[in-house]
Order: C-alpha cells, then sequence, then structure tokens
C-alpha cells in the first residue's frame, strides 16, 4: 500500500544531525501515545514527522549508529501501525455511502496514491510492460487503493489478485470494490501471508510488494527471495523503497535485496511522494 502519511516537503536544509535529533524527539512523542488510532494529536505528530522526512538532506541508513537504527525500526512499526488505523477508518467511512467506489476521494491522501499509481504506471509503460494479464499486489489492506486506480485508469484489462493477511481488511475492501461490477469483475481478494504462496505467484505477470511487507531488512530480504524463486521467468516485480530521511518513514529495498532479479528501473521522487519506486524482472534463463 501507498502512505497516508504523504504531506508536502518543506525545501529549507538541515544538517542531518539536526534532523535526526528532531526525529528522535518525535518518536518518544509517538511512542507514549495511548493509541495509534487518527486523532487531531495523532494526526499532528505525523505532520510533523514527515514534514522533517521529507526535507533534503544525505543521510544513509546504513551509516546511522545502533541507537539511531534501533529508534528507526520501532518508528517504522508505529508509523505502519498508524497507516493501517487511518485507512481503516476511511473504509469503514467509505463503506457506509452509497457507491463506495465513487468516494474514494474521502480518504485525505487519496491524491497521493494517484500520484504514486501515475508514476508507477508510467515506469511500467516505459518498459514495455503494458496490460499485463494477471497482476499481484501484496500488502493491499481495507483500502486497496493501488490496485483501483490502476485498474481503472490505466490497467483496463488486467486482472487483480489482492493479497493481504489481514481477512477483515479484505472484508472491507471487497465490500468497496463490490460497489462497482465491471471492477469487481477483475479483482479478487486473498488472505494469504505471501511467504505462503508458492505455485500461484507464478501466475502473475506483474507482482507488486508494498512498502511495509517486510518491515525489518531481514523480513524484506526473506520476502523478496521468496517471491523471486516462486514468480515465472520473465514477470516483473515492482516494489517500493524510500531514500535519505524518508527511511525513517518505511524500509528501504537495498541492491542485496535483489540478487538474481534484472533492475530494469529505479526512481527517487523529490516531491510529496515519498515512496522510491524500483522495477525488477526475473531473467528468463
Amino acid at each position: 500500500m501507498a502512505s497516508p502519511l504523504q504531506q508536502p516537503s518543506l525545501q529549507n536544509q538541515v544538517p542531518d544531525e539536526l534532523l535526526i535529533a528532531h526525529i528522535m524527539q518525535l518518536h518518544e512523542s509517538i511512542s507514549k501515545l495511548e493509541s495509534l488510532r487518527p486523532s487531531k494529536q495523532v494526526n499532528a505528530l505525523l505532520t510533523q514527522l514527515v514534514k522533517l522526512c521529507t526535507l533534503p538532506s544525505s543521510i544513509e541508513v546504513s551509516n546511522l549508529p545502533n541507537e539511531v537504527q534501533a529508534m528507526r525500526g520501532s518508528l517504522i512499526r508505529l508509523c505502519g501501525e498508524a497507516e493501517a488505523l487511518l485507512e481503516l477508518e476511511f473504509a469503514a467511512l467509505v463503506c457506509q455511502t452509497p457507491n463506495p467506489t465513487n468516494n474514494l476521494h474521502l480518504f485525505p491522501y487519496y491524491g497521493n496514491y494517484v500520484k504514486l499509481a501515475n508514476l508507477e504506471y508510467n515506469i511500467l509503460r516505459d518498459n514495455g510492460i503494458v496490460n499485463p494479464k494477471k497482476v499481484a499486489f501484496v500488502g493491499s489492506g481495507p483500502m486497496p487503493l493501488t490496485s483501483i486506480i490502476l485498474a481503472t485508469h490505466h490497467l483496463f484489462v488486467s486482472i487483480f489478485d489482492n493479497y493481504d493477511i489481514d481477512d477483515s481488511a479484505n472484508t472491507m475492501a471487497r465490500k468497496i470494490v463490490s460497489s462497482d461490477a465491471e471492477l469487481e469483475r477483475r479483482m479478487r481478494f486473498k488472505t494469504q501471508d505471501v511467504m505462503e504462496a508458492r505455485e500461484e505467484l507464478g501466475e502473475y505477470d506483474l507482482i507488486f510488494l508494498a512498502a511495509l511487507v517486510g518491515m525489518s531488512k531481514e523480513e524484506k530480504m526473506k520476502v523478496i527471495a521468496h517471491v523471486r524463486k516462486h514468480m515465472k521467468p520473465g514477470g516483473a516485480l515492482l516494489l517500493r523503497s524510500v531514500k535519505a530521511a524518508r527511511a525513517f518513514l518505511y524500509p528501504v529495498v537495498e541492491e542485496d535485496h535483489l540478487s538474481g532479479l534484472e533492475v530494469l528501473s529505479v526512481f527517487h521522487p523529490m516531491n510529496d511522494v515519498i515512496n522510491s519506486v524500483i522495477l525488477a524482472r526475473k531473467p528468463c534463463n
């Protein structure tokens, strides 16, 4: 899934040491919250965090001291929990409307999903991946916005299988999609850990891996290696990563994660889209 934490970035240069100190202070405040459900306090703290993390910086995750690395891991998990709760709240709200798929714009960060989906489609198109027959999105959540945007604006004939380990998230997502008969025909939802999927991964021409699937470096490496092993030769894998201070919000996909894959494109946005996009392909031989 794309980030509901995305906000316009500031353009002022801040020394990396000062930036990290401010981020650590925010982590302390966020970690003390009784709940990460949407509220004025939660929203204010996360907005401050995103503004800091989207400032220009030269921060390299691999060079961070152990104390900062530990804080970063905690912060990513806290942000992931807050993101999931925000999506769940707005998925429930959208489901109460007469036509949920016509009201996805109620989600406050819908526009950011549109920008990211457009970016990803352009990267796919530029690399010759047009109208894949079957697409998998791993980590789709209760509001499968990327799948819906791609299916309705770009990939008009593709079949989408959306994987999530949370059955309640899939139930909510099915309810949203059921309001559009054509979309419902092309969308399926599977409650399954991708690490338990094997032969079915070989059916897809294109697999998306959401940013929060595999939160630690070790988890991310295991997921990518598993998907690479079972995906079809010639199939494409699109991954979301981050660069510089944005790595305090999401895991980084590093070069050693991509062993055995041919990297086709790497794009690091400099605007209010937080996630970097990496497109890779499994060699045919």
